[in-house]
């Protein structure tokens, strides 16, 4: 049986002064409501069982009559683009912070900055092709294997690559608490519009905070919503590629 989930936050407002629509005030409100609307997370016991099972089929079917045929026209174009692997993998945090091998297409030309420099608009780094697989996000496909292998779920607080996860539990108040769910290919802060690179500071503490409503919230129905969500929104940036719209 999994255990509780509980968060301590301190309960009372601070006393201090402060504008209404800083950024600071902002995230003390964000934490706030956090602690007195989201505080124990108490899955339904048949919860984790059902969602293995989702993720097994669901990762499988894909696995068998997509990845079947997209993998070699993908790698086929990858190696015409450019000189490197086909696949991209990178190590990442997972579940209970344990690091795990996360597979991607490899979208850019080979460099030494992969492992700590996140993928910018523009970036010089990502080959033609690159640039077609991150709009589409056909470069996340192969992380359906790390789904089937359990390192992974469909839904789940997406995983970050080791340097930004020692860097932002620095400073990021309860960071580390999107670590005890199973890091997912889509979650909460993705579907709300927080999807690659990380402009600003307010950007990964709004990630947070919906991986830890998410924590708190989850259920298959849940899932299944931003599943759909997800989908549709893929579908949306491959209509209108210049959306860069993001929701609260």
């Amino acid at each position: 049986m999994q255990q509780q989930i509980r968060i301590n936050l301190p309960l009372e407002r601070s006393t201090s002064v402060t504008n209404p629509t800083s950024e600071i005030s902002e995230i003390r409100e964000m934490f706030y409501d956090m602690n007195h609307r989201y505080i124990v997370c108490e899955p339904s016991p048949y919860y984790y069982k059902i969602k293995r099972v989702m993720d097994i089929t669901i990762s499988s079917l894909f696995i068998l009559f997509v990845m079947s045929w997209l993998f070699p026209i993908i790698a086929i174009l990858i190696k015409l683009s450019s000189k490197g692997s086909v696949f991209f993998i990178q190590k990442r945090t997972g579940f209970k912070g344990i690091e795990f091998n996360c597979l991607k297409f490899r979208t850019m030309y080979v460099n030494k900055d992969a492992d700590i420099k996140q993928a910018s608009v523009d970036d010089k780094r990502i080959t033609p092709i690159g640039k077609f697989l991150r709009l589409t996000h056909i470069d996340e496909t192969p992380q359906f294997f790390n789904v089937l292998f359990g390192d992974m779920s469909i839904v789940g607080p997406r995983p970050h690559m080791i340097y930004h996860t020692h860097y932002y539990s620095q400073f990021i108040p309860y960071y580390n608490l999107r670590h005890e769910a199973q890091p997912g290919m889509t979650g909460m802060a993705q579907i709300k519009g927080y999807i690659g690179e990380i402009n600003a500071e307010r950007e990964i503490r709004k990630r947070v905070q919906w991986d830890i409503y998410y924590m708190k919230n989850r259920t298959i129905w849940l899932d299944i919503k931003i599943l759909f969500n997800t989908a549709m929104a893929v579908l949306s940036k491959c209509v209108h590629p210049f959306s860069t719209k993001k929701e609260n």
